[in-house]
Formats: C-alpha cells, sequence, structure tokens
C-alpha cells in the first residue's frame, strides 16, 4: 500500500479548490487524481482538516473481544480442548468465530496453549 501524500500538498489542493478552482482543475494543476481532490476538499469541509488518517492496525478484535468471558470460561473449563472444538463450542452458543481469530485472542491474552509435561509420550519414540 503506498503512504499518504503530504499534508502540505493536500493543503494546497484543497485552498485551491476552496479559491474557486473545481476539482478537476486542482488536480490537474497539482498532479493528484480527481477523486483525491474532491475527497480532501469535502473532508476539510466536514471536518476542517486534511490530514490523512490512520491506516493499518486491528479493526476486527473488538468482534471476540466482546466474548471474551465466554471464551475464556470455556477455556478454564477444558483447557486442553482443540481450537476447531472451541469454534463449534461457540458457534452452538450463537458467537460466531475462526480458529485464526481465536488463535490471536489467546496471543493477546499471553495463554499458551502448547501441551505441558504431563502430556504422555509417543509409543514410537523419536523419528
Amino acid at each position: 500500500m503506498r503512504s499518504p501524500l503530504s499534508v502540505d500538498l493536500r493543503e494546497r489542493v484543497v485552498a485551491a479548490v476552496l479559491n474557486g478552482s473545481s476539482c478537476h482543475q486542482a488536480a490537474a494543476r497539482f498532479g493528484v487524481s480527481v477523486s483525491s481532490a474532491s475527497r480532501w476538499s469535502a473532508r476539510f469541509r466536514r471536518e476542517g482538516q486534511v490530514a490523512p488518517k490512520p491506516s493499518g492496525g486491528d479493526h476486527t478484535s473488538h468482534r471476540i473481544e466482546a466474548h471474551a468471558g465466554l471464551i475464556l470460561a470455556s477455556y478454564e473449563t477444558q483447557p486442553e480442548i482443540f481450537l476447531d472444538e472451541l469454534r463449534d463450542r461457540l458457534a452452538e452458543k450463537g458467537v460466531p468465530t475462526s480458529t485464526s481469530s481465536l488463535s490471536r485472542f489467546f496471543q493477546r491474552h499471553r495463554i499458551t496453549r502448547k501441551k505441558g509435561r504431563s502430556t504422555r509420550l509417543s509409543r514410537s519414540g523419536r523419528t
């Protein structure tokens, strides 16, 4: 993904539009797309700023975090549960999720799900 254009350029484009140029004229003059000139001008009229909005980051964890109590309670009752089983159990209770989102949930909460020393060793031995 490209990095956002500079605030200085955005301000000059918006100033040109505010001084009577059309978005098409301002875009051609400063070498930006017409849609960018239009969006920047509209945002300036609406919010009074042209700085780029933050990009990246997590946009979906709030969905699963809303059910953190249910997930943690299910995990505490059966800590050896597989993620697929936990996903199915949550789906039965009306919480649609995926195994990857559950894995990220446990990482955020610093809960490791690795087998401990109490796990029985393999019968076949080392390979």
